[in-house]
């Protein structure tokens, strides 16, 4: 098993016991990520935040709630 695979199973058995703290942290890191691009990537990168959570844990959909104030500039670009 590559250190990858090792590493994935890990992951996975951290966030079967945690998935709220899961959540969060892709939360945050979309959010991050969402104000370096300047908002204009916003739809994707949190699709894949959406992603993540409901591989790894957490709830899907709620970015709306931690980055409330940065969705609302990013939704009219596209």
């Amino acid at each position: 098993m590559s250190f990858f695979d090792q590493a994935k199973d890990k992951i996975q058995e951290l966030a079967g016991k945690n998935p709220d703290k899961v959540g969060e942290g892709v939360d945050k890191a979309a959010d991050f990520a969402d104000e370096k691009t300047g908002g204009s990537h916003g739809d994707q990168i949190h699709q894949g935040a959406d992603k993540l959570k409901e591989r790894f844990g957490g709830s899907g959909d709620d970015h709306g709630q931690q980055g409330g104030p940065q969705q609302g500039g990013d939704q009219g670009g596209q």
